[in-house]
């Protein structure tokens, strides 16, 4: 795993035996230490890793003194068996100073349009060489988790950092780098170190989703030829005839109809016979009269 360290950061002992078991592993991821998020900076996250299967931040407490036990986290504070876990800076919460690096580190990645996913936590307990401390990883909500680790027992860390993200590997070399840039990581990694770390060039395809490839060009439709008409049936050819004889006969009725119309008409129209005619007497012309005065009908 590729571990990055701020220059100058002031690392516990139990942040130093942290990144020893980080830098132990095999495991392909992106360990940035004493990231610096926030405004101005002044949210100060004790680990950031990026996996090719998403990101988780972390938070590293160590112990005051040699305990080991039973862990039980149900009660405030915490217990190693009967007593109470005498954990560094005791008078913080571990999961409340976890939640608000997560929110920091999403609200970070997200103003600056990077897609951060699924952002998960752990609080790291870091035991006393030689001490045991059970069990090593509890779940206290979805997303949150509590581990047990150090150099001598640090198989669940590996575990849980290889595959705290079911779904595909969504972070190649190029994201990383990006959201390294985004939240300040120093010294930041580059593209060889990751891809020689493990990381992929680009992201893979999900299993189970298949590439859609370029349709070929669709071919032409080809011209149907002009369908030719067969031969007539006798159904057919009877229907013919019928409408022909049918049209001649229509047509003879018509002519018919014609000359009985003109035949009837001159027969009406005949010379008028002579003597018949009535002749208006004309009126007999005036004729003048001597009237003498005041004679009457005159």
């Amino acid at each position: 795993m590729l571990v990055k360290v701020r220059a100058g950061a002031q690392l516990s002992a139990a942040e130093q035996e942290f990144v020893e078991c980080l830098r132990s592993y095999p495991s392909t991821g992106l360990a940035a230490v004493d990231v610096h998020v926030g405004v101005h900076g002044t949210r100060q996250i004790d680990a950031v890793v990026l996996t090719p299967r998403g990101l988780t931040v972390a938070e590293i407490r160590g112990f005051g003194k040699r305990q080991s036990g039973i862990l039980n986290l149900n009660t405030e504070p915490w217990r190693i068996s009967e007593a109470p876990a005498e954990l560094d800076d005791a008078e913080t919460s571990p999961t409340d100073r976890l939640e608000q690096c997560v929110y920091a580190v999403r609200t970070k990645l997200e103003r600056a349009l990077q897609d951060p996913g699924d952002v998960c936590g752990v609080v790291v307990l870091v035991p006393k060489r030689g001490a045991m401390v059970r069990p090593a990883r509890t779940a206290i909500r979805p997303g949150i988790d509590v581990l047990v680790a150090n150099v001598d027992d640090a198989t669940e860390l590996r575990i849980y950092l290889e595959g705290f993200a079911a779904g595909t590997r969504s972070w190649p070399a190029d994201r990383v780098i990006q959201a390294a840039q985004v939240l300040g990581v120093q010294p930041p990694p580059s593209r060889a170190e990751l891809l020689a770390d493990g990381f992929d060039e680009v992201r893979p395809t999900p299993l189970g989703e298949v590439t859609p490839s370029p349709k070929p060009p669709r071919p032409p439709r080809p011209q149907r030829p002009a369908h030719a008409p067969g031969p007539q049936t006798r159904r057919q050819q009877a229907g013919a005839w019928g409408a022909v004889v049918v049209a001649v006969v229509g047509m003879l009725v018509v002519f018919w109809v014609i000359a009985k119309v003109f035949v009837d008409g001159s027969g009406d129209s005949g010379p008028e016979p002579v003597g018949t005619s009535t002749v208006t007497p004309a009126p007999p012309p005036p004729t003048s009269r001597n009237c003498f005065p005041f004679q009457p009908s005159c």
